[in-house]
Parts: structure tokens; C-alpha cells; sequence
């Protein structure tokens, strides 16, 4: 410090300690960039004026490219500045080092953004293979060497499938180039392309000053952002084997996330959970914040009493708040449909104290009708009593009457018995006496008409006739 003191005395009033080391102690060449200014390597004045810009600069990436719900504490800016630094260098390449979730791939691809870089990934398969590695290489070559983009390429150790890809890898940042990359054809053709350029910048006309101009314009326009996670012993094999990741590239360790990251994490997406107030939802944010740092210090005594590791990373802190927003929507929608059913029962009750207030109100009306028909009812039946007594007078004589008639039915009867004998007995002298007229014949009623006295016996004969006829 002593040193850096005396070092910076040369510099007058910017060479100052309080000048130098103010906080925040950050310094970039992308903030006069985006303000509109020439880029130039200044200190920033001052955390929320960063934050604005990078928010802004977010919002653009989300509209233009994709969405990316980033939430830019204050270590994520620092880490944006970090990596647009790296890959601002000519040969610049970054190693970015952090658990699963820590926001390396996210944070690389908004400084690029800043930057004005187009980003290269790879699609790694199961099939995906050396050759096919070797021909993203090639593409990227001819884009930072002979069209002149500025490109960084993201890897992350997920898509390392095989470790000899990280041959390539090695080579390209040890060197800039990989042995046999392209064949010689090609090559001639590539250099062909960039003939004049290179001319123009004083290069001579030969292959080996052209292949120089070519190979330089590559490291200066492709960066590489390694996004490598500590865990395990794959990232300490693999630096131990390939010098070169380690090396050539620039180191930024992404730590756990503070406190004030946290609340910041946690305020954003909580933001789009309905609290009853602001105090509730703070609350809830510190308490998940809290409890993401307690289980880090458990991680740290079951190291010591396991000697094993158990790894909590910033992912495991967004998967508790999604955890938490969805079993508060489900809790949310049993309470709402609770008290949807609760409604609809207590709407149920009314309708129906409504509707027995209505049916009080017509039975009071129906009673005074039933109280006026019962009084006509008793004015009939004290009617009725008075008939009634008339009908049992008359149902007396009627009674008389009728053994009077039974009398003289019993007496008709013995007539008619009387009478039925004696048709009877006079029943064979008319049929006598039919077939005794049946022997009569028109010549000798003729004859009985043509006397003049007829005989007695003939007289009474006809009398008896007129009588029956």
C-alpha cells in the first residue's frame, strides 16, 4: 500500500489515496459508451448510477434479443464489469468460476451485449464430436478473421462431453490457433479475403506476414468465456491438464451470494405475489434470505463433521421462492374456494330466510282467510244441524211410510199369487179356445152374418167375443 502511495504521487490531485480508492472501487469503459461518450476507463460515480445503466442496457437485451429476468444486485454489476473488462482486451478471455446457478452464462451474455459482441454458443448432443467442434472453430475463425465481428464464445463445462474438446480449447487460448485447423486450401483462401486489409495496415504481400495479420486479427476480435464450476474434481483435473484455462484467461470467482443480493433476489420475485403490505412482504424476503444463509453455515459444520460437502447454490435460493409462490398460490386458492363455498352457503341461507319471511307473510294472510272460512263454516254447520233435525222428522214419516208401503207390497204380492194361480188354471182354456177359433173360417163367419135369428147358442158366442176384444 505503501508503495501504491508513493507510485501515485506523480499524479498530482488524481493521484490522491481518497481519490484512488474511493468507494465503490470500480472503474469501466462501457459507461461513457452507453452515456454517448468516447469509451474511457473512469470510475463510476456511483452504484445507482451503474444500476441504471445496466437496466436500461437489459431492457434492450430482452427486446432484442430475449428475455433474461435478471436481477442486478450490486455483485452482479460488479461481475458485468469484470467481464466486459476481460473481453475488452484484444486477447482478452474469461474464466468465470462458480457454482450452478450463480448467473455466469446470464451475466457473460448482457456484457457482450454491452459491448456490442455477438454471442457463439455450441449445441452439444450425443452425437456431437470433435469434428463438429472443429467446424464451429472454423466458423468462428472466418467471422473474427475475415469479416471482423467481435464474437465471444460461451462454454460451459455441461457441454464439455469429452475432455478432448478442451485440446482445442487450450490450443486457442495458449496460442491463438489450433494445428490443422484448416486445410491449406483454405487457408489460402482466407488470407486471399483479407489481402488488401492487411496491406493497408502494412502488412507485406507474403503468406507468412498475411497468415500473421490474419492470426492476429482472430485473437483480437474472439474472446472465450469458460463458465466452469468448482465442484467436484472435474474443474482441478482439467486445470492441472489443460495449463492454458487457467493461464491465458482471467480468473472471476463468482462467491455466494450476499445478503443484500438476496433481499434484492427475493424483492423482485416476491414483487409478483399479492401481499397484504409492503412490511409482509419484506418480511418474507429476509426470513428466505436468512434461512439460505443459515444452511450455508450448516454446509460449513457438516464439512467439518462429515468431512463431505453439501453445496447450496444461488439456484437452490430461486427454486425456495418458486417453491414458496407456488404453495402459496395453491394455499390461496383452497382459502378462495373456501370462501367461494362459504358465499355461496351464506347466499343460500339468505334466499331461503327470504323466502320464509315471504311465506310468514302469506301464511298470516292465508290465516285470515282460513279465520273467515271457518266462521262460514260454523254458520253452515249450525245450518246443516237445523236441516238435519228437519231431515230426521222427515226421515221418521218416511220411515212410517215406508212400512205402510212394505204392508201393502205384502198384500199386493198375495194378490198377485192369487191371481198368478188363476191364470194358471185359465191359461189351458184360452189355448183351448184358441185352437177352438183357429178352426174358424171366413165362409163361416159369412154364413153366422147372413142369419136372421141367429140360435142362442151363436148369440152368446159372439157376446163372449166382443168382451174379449
Amino acid at each position: 500500500m505503501v508503495y501504491m502511495t508513493n507510485a501515485l504521487k506523480e499524479f498530482g490531485e488524481l493521484g490522491k489515496a481518497e481519490v484512488v480508492f474511493a468507494e465503490p472501487l470500480l472503474y469501466t469503459s462501457y459507461v461513457a459508451a452507453c452515456e454517448g461518450h468516447e469509451a474511457a476507463y473512469l470510475p463510476i460515480k456511483g452504484m445507482d448510477h451503474l444500476k441504471q445503466i445496466l437496466e436500461a442496457k437489459l431492457e434492450e437485451y430482452n427486446e432484442a434479443i430475449a428475455s433474461m429476468n435478471l436481477v442486478l444486485f450490486n455483485q452482479a454489476m460488479e461481475h458485468v464489469s469484470r467481464i466486459a473488462r476481460i473481453i475488452d482486451l484484444p486477447v482478452g478471455s474469461a474464466l468465470l468460476v462458480g457454482v450452478g446457478g450463480s448467473g455466469k452464462q446470464s451475466l457473460a451474455k448482457l456484457s457482450a451485449f454491452i459491448l456490442n459482441y455477438d454471442v457463439i454458443r455450441i449445441v452439444v448432443t450425443s452425437n456431437y464430436n470433435m469434428n463438429d467442434l472443429k467446424t464451429d472453430i472454423q466458423t468462428m475463425f472466418t467471422k473474427a478473421g475475415v469479416t471482423g465481428n467481435q464474437l465471444l464464445f460461451i462454454l460451459t463445462d455441461g457441454q464439455i462431453s469429452d475432455d478432448k474438446f478442451l485440446v482445442y480449447i487450450n490450443d486457442l487460448l495458449s496460442s491463438g490457433w489450433i494445428p490443422e485447423l484448416f486445410p491449406k486450401d483454405e487457408i489460402d483462401g482466407l488470407i486471399g479475403k483479407i489481402r488488401g486489409e492487411a496491406k493497408s495496415n502494412g502488412y507485406q504481400d507474403v503468406p507468412d506476414q498475411l497468415f500473421e495479420y490474419f492470426l492476429d486479427k482472430v485473437r483480437k476480435n474472439l474472446h472465450l468465456s469458460l463458465c466452469f464450476s468448482p465442484v467436484g474434481d472435474a474443474f482441478r483435473f482439467r486445470a492441472r491438464m489443460f495449463p492454458g484455462v487457467i493461464n491465458c484467461t482471467s480468473i472471476d470467482w463468482f462467491h455466494e451470494w450476499p445478503l443484500d443480493a438476496l433481499l434484492d433476489v427475493s424483492a423482485r420475485f416476491l414483487n409478483e405475489v399479492d401481499f397484504p403490505s409492503q412490511e409482509i412482504r419484506e418480511a418474507v424476503g429476509a426470513h428466505m434470505s436468512f434461512v439460505h444463509l443459515s444452511i450455508g453455515d450448516a454446509n460449513k459444520e457438516f464439512l467439518v463433521t462429515e468431512r463431505r460437502n453439501n453445496y447450496t447454490t444461488p439456484t437452490s435460493f430461486l427454486e425456495l421462492i418458486n417453491f414458496y409462490k407456488l404453495l402459496l398460490g395453491k394455499k390461496q386458492d383452497k382459502i378462495t374456494d373456501q370462501i367461494t363455498r362459504l358465499e355461496i352457503g351464506l347466499n343460500t341461507m339468505q334466499s331461503t330466510t327470504d323466502k320464509v319471511d315471504d311465506l310468514k307473510k302469506l301464511l298470516e294472510i292465508k290465516m285470515v282467510d282460513v279465520a273467515i272460512e271457518i266462521e262460514k263454516t260454523n254458520e253452515l254447520i249450525e245450518v246443516v244441524g237445523k236441516e238435519s233435525i228437519i231431515a230426521e222428522a222427515e226421515s221418521s214419516a218416511a220411515a212410517i211410510q215406508a212400512a205402510e208401503v212394505s204392508k201393502i207390497t205384502e198384500e199386493a204380492k198375495i194378490v198377485k199369487a192369487t191371481a198368478d194361480g188363476e191364470l194358471a188354471e185359465a191359461i189351458p182354456a184360452m189355448e183351448r179356445a184358441t185352437e177352438a177359433v183357429n178352426c174358424l173360417e171366413v165362409k163361416a163367419i159369412q154364413e153366422l152374418k147372413a142369419l136372421g135369428s141367429p140360435p142362442d147358442a151363436c148369440v152368446v158366442v159372439a157376446k163372449a167375443v166382443l168382451i174379449l176384444k
